[in-house]
């Protein structure tokens, strides 16, 4: 266990040769450059480009491939990917023998997965064939272009730099057989030697599972996690743009923030649930199995060491980060509901039918209601189903936000009524609150419009003071 494996994101590859210099070489020399695999994702902006926009869902190649299985829509994207990718690649690279080659890389790359596409589209044209069936392998195959877009260029950086090297390619391209995911991490590191060489890993690897069909865009940190698990790392790392802190800098103040500097993988799923992913839950619990503990770093300050994460209690009680994450509050009432069952579980089923996720939920004698992570759209569609399988029950929804205090352990802290007191002390109402017996979060429910202002208050009261 003498070796580390190391995930850098997108937004931090897109100024990769400032990490070269700082973070990947620094001033290491010699055997000290290695013991440490890296896994990369796709330069910024890059998936977006593949896929969709992850925020505002502009359609990328696979969505504009996906709407029409005839007209040529899709095309113009995948040039607009084309040119991105060349763009991405000469703002970090400085020689022009690495630029000529990671043109020829892109050209190649984009040049077979249009061919493909192609192919597939002049299939579907048979009616035996529907492009509906073969769409998530279309997700996987173009997700993949940008990862080893990025690990491509990032070895010949590092090449060029003196370091060996070696680009490490899980996107199964052009690749017989269908293996599993650790069959593909154990075959492509089977020659790395991590003590004389720097492999450089693609955060996509394709497998018979398909990992875009359980993580979709999580799946670099599913990568990441088995390959730290399946080589038995001393430690994983995640580079990202900031460090993990008690709250939003930019929200309570540079000055008022903590770095949380240790934590463990409950509070890293309670993050999770929040929308504030320190690491995918699925990359959690394999590393948290395997018994590698996690260390969250800022990118761009390679001298701090950032928070580690592993599966210790915390030392004494203590409030750790203060969040908040905007919601719907999904509400059932039904007069008949005082003492049978069933409700629940039906309006489960519902919200699994629709994929939507589900943060908290609180119920009584005759309401159940769902704090929930959804589309206006899909809500509406909800509701429909519930009025239809309840005619006589009241269905309602309202726009609200948690802001939830999460730590280790909070015993003896008394935070939901400080909570309470703070929020009341800043001119604040709570719609709800909720405290389980397991003493990791307590969640306050407030509108939206005062979410921020919440934030601020409860942080003051239970981490500054």
């Amino acid at each position: 266990m003498t070796h580390t494996v190391e995930k850098i994101g997108g937004t931090s590859m897109s100024r990769v040769n400032e990490l070269c210099d700082t973070l990947i070489i620094g001033d290491r020399k010699g055997a000290d450059l290695y013991g440490r695999i890296l896994v990369v994702s796709a330069f910024g902006g890059i998936t977006d480009l593949l896929l969709e926009h992850k925020k505002s869902g502009k359609a990328g190649v696979y969505a504009a491939f996906a709407s029409s299985d005839s007209d040529h829509g899709w095309h113009e994207a995948l040039d607009r990917v084309s040119d991105a990718m060349v763009a991405a690649h000469k703002a970090v690279l400085d020689h022009p023998g690495d630029i000529e080659r990671a043109d020829a890389f892109v050209h190649d790359r984009i040049l077979g997965a249009r061919n493909c596409l192609i192919d597939l589209q002049r299939l579907c044209t048979y009616g035996h064939f529907r492009l509906s069936e073969h769409m998530l392998q279309t997700r996987e195959l173009l997700s993949g272009l940008g990862e080893a877009h990025s690990a491509f260029v990032t070895t010949l950086m590092l090449q060029r730099a003196g370091v060996n090297a070696r680009f490490v390619d899980l996107s199964g391209w052009r690749d017989e057989g269908d293996v599993s995911l650790d069959e593909r991490i154990k075959g492509a590191m089977k020659d790395v030697d991590p003590a004389t060489e720097m492999p450089i890993v693609t955060g996509y690897a394709q497998c018979a599972e398909g990992l875009m069909r359980e993580f979709d865009r999580g799946y670099s940190e599913v990568t990441f996690s088995r390959l730290a698990s399946l080589t038995g790392a001393r430690e994983a790392i995640i580079h990202k743009e900031f460090h993990l802190s008690s709250a939003d800098p930019k929200l309570v103040g540079q000055d008022a923030v903590r770095k949380l500097g240790r934590t463990n993988y409950d509070v890293a799923d309670q993050l999770s649930n929040l929308g504030m992913e320190a690491i995918h839950p699925k990359a959690a619990k394999t590393l948290r199995q395997s018994g590698v503990p996690l260390r969250v770093t800022n990118a761009f300050e390679p001298e701090d060491p950032g928070t580690l994460i592993d599966d210790q209690p915390a030392d004494g009680p203590n409030v750790e980060i203060v969040t908040g994450l905007d919601l719907f509050a999904l509400e059932l009432f039904e007069q008949d509901m005082v003492g049978a069952k069933g409700y629940d579980s039906a309006v489960l089923d519902i919200l699994t039918r629709h994929n939507v996720r589900i943060v908290s939920k609180v119920s009584n004698a005759n309401t159940v209601t769902h704090y929930v992570d959804s589309s206006l759209k899909v809500l509406r569609r909800i509701e429909k189903d519930l009025i239809t399988r309840y005619p006589s029950a009241r269905v309602t929804s309202r726009a609200i936000s948690m802001v939830a205090a999460v730590g280790r352990d909070l015993n003896g802290l008394a935070v939901l009524s400080r909570g309470l007191n703070a929020l009341a002390d800043h001119g604040l109402e709570a719609i709800g609150a909720t405290q389980g017996p397991r003493p990791v979060d307590v969640q306050f429910i407030v509108e939206r419009e005062v979410m921020k202002p919440a934030i601020k208050a409860l942080h003051h009261a239970l981490i500054e003071n």
